[in-house]
C-alpha cells in the first residue's frame, strides 16, 4: 500500500537539508518539534497586511526583500501584533532569506513563541525553487517493493521476482561490469511531481548485497564508491521466472507490456531463468533496448516496419515466366 507522509518535524527539515539549503538557526530551538503539514512553501505578503482568510499557515514562511522590507515600514506595536497572529495560526517557523536579520519585534515574538527562525544566504526565488524540491521529496507518496534496482549505463532498472530466483546473483554480475547498484533485495520508491518514480535504499543497508552462500558483502569496498548510487529513476522494470515448459517467451518484441507503481505505468520485461542463459547479459541488452526506445529507436519497430515493405514490394514485382519456342529449340538441336 502507498505510504503518505502526514507532516514532518522543523527539526527534521533544518537536520536533513540545512547545508543544501545554506540556513542557520537564528532563535527559537524549543520549537523545532513544531510540524511542517503541507509539501510546499509560502510567502506570507498579505497576511503582513492582516488578511488571514486564505493565509497557508501549515507551510514553510518565506519572508524575502519585499516582505522585510514592508514589516520595517510598520511601527514596533503594529509589527508584534501581525506575528503573534501569525504564530497563533500555528506556523511551523520563519525563513528569511538574503541574509537579513529579524526585526526586533520579531525576536520577541519568536523567543515568546518558541518560534524557529531561520537565516540562509541564498536569495528568495533560489530558496524557494530549492525547498520546494526538498519539500517534494519528504512528502511524496511511497512504497516499498521486494525488487533490486541498479543503474546500468543511466537506465534504472528494478529487477523483481520471487526469493532465491537470482536476483541477486544477476545483479552482482552486472556491477562486475560497471554497473551501478541503488537497492539490493528492498527498493524503496517515492512518486516525485507526480511524473517519475525515484528509487532508493533504506539507509541501514545502503551499498550492501546478500549472497546466498557467501553473506553479506559491501559493494563499494569490493568494486569501488562508483559501483553504488544513493538512488535512481525508474526506467524499466525486469520480472524473473523460473522457466517451465509451458513458458510464453516474447519473441518479436512488438508487444508493450506495463508494470504499474504507484498508478504510474513503467516498461516491463519478463524474463525466464534457466540453465545456461546469460541473465545479466540478458538485462544490461533489456536495458540498452529501453535506451534506445527513450531515444526513438526501437529496433522491433524498425525490423517490422523493414518486413512489411519487403513483402509488399515483393506483391508487387510481376513474376517472370520463360516461354519455350519448340521450332527454335528443334533448329538448334539439328545445328548440334
Amino acid at each position: 500500500m502507498p505510504k503518505s507522509i502526514q507532516g514532518i518535524t522543523v527539526a527534521h527539515f533544518f537536520d536533513t537539508y540545512r547545508e543544501r539549503l545554506k540556513m542557520e538557526l537564528v532563535l527559537g530551538e524549543p520549537g523545532l518539534h513544531r510540524m511542517i503539514r503541507e509539501g510546499s512553501i509560502n510567502r506570507p505578503a498579505l497576511a503582513l497586511t492582516g488578511f488571514f482568510k486564505y493565509f497557508a499557515n501549515k507551510r514553510i514562511q518565506v519572508l524575502g526583500a519585499a516582505e522585510m522590507t514592508y514589516l520595517k515600514t510598520l511601527d514596533h506595536a503594529r509589527q508584534v501584533e501581525i506575528l503573534q497572529e501569525m504564530v497563533e495560526r500555528q506556523i511551523p517557523c520563519l525563513v528569511l532569506t538574503r541574509n537579513f536579520h529579524p526585526t526586533p519585534a520579531m525576536l520577541s515574538v519568536a523567543k515568546e513563541k518558541n518560534l524557529p527562525v531561520f537565516r540562509t544566504t541564498l536569495i528568495t526565488m533560489n530558496f524557494i525553487n530549492l525547498a520546494t524540491l526538498c519539500i517534494d521529496n519528504e512528502f511524496a507518496p511511497s512504497v516499498t517493493e521486494h525488487a533490486t534496482t541498479l543503474d546500468i549505463r543511466g537506465i534504472g532498472v528494478m529487477l523483481r521476482g520471487s526469493s532465491g530466483v537470482g536476483k541477486s546473483e544477476c545483479a552482482l554480475a552486472l556491477i562486475e561490469r560497471g554497473h551501478s547498484l541503488v537497492a539490493d533485495d528492498l527498493t524503496v520508491i517515492k512518486l516525485l511531481d507526480e511524473r517519475e518514480l525515484m528509487a532508493s535504499s533504506r539507509p541501514l543497508n545502503r551499498g550492501y548485497m546478500e549472497c546466498r552462500g557467501i553473506g553479506i558483502i559491501n559493494i563499494s569496498d569490493m568494486f569501488g564508491v562508483k559501483s553504488v548510487r544513493p538512488e535512481k529513476r525508474i526506467d524499466l522494470v525486469v520480472s524473473l521466472f523460473e522457466w517451465t515448459p509451458d513458458a510464453v517467451e516474447e519473441r518479436t518484441g512488438l508487444e508493450e507490456n506495463f508494470y504499474e507503481i504507484l498508478e504510474l505505468k513503467v516498461p516491463h520485461i519478463i524474463l525466464y531463468v534457466r540453465p545456461g542463459r546469460d541473465m545479466a547479459r540478458l538485462v544490461e541488452v533489456a536495458a540498452l533496448t529501453q535506451a534506445l526506445k527513450k531515444m526513438g529507436h526501437d529496433p522491433a519497430k524498425t525490423f517490422n516496419d523493414r518486413l512489411i515493405a519487403y513483402m509488399t514490394q515483393q506483391s508487387e514485382t510481376p513474376a517472370r515466366t520463360i516461354r519455350l519456342d519448340p521450332d527454335r529449340s528443334r533448329s538448334e538441336e539439328d545445328r548440334s
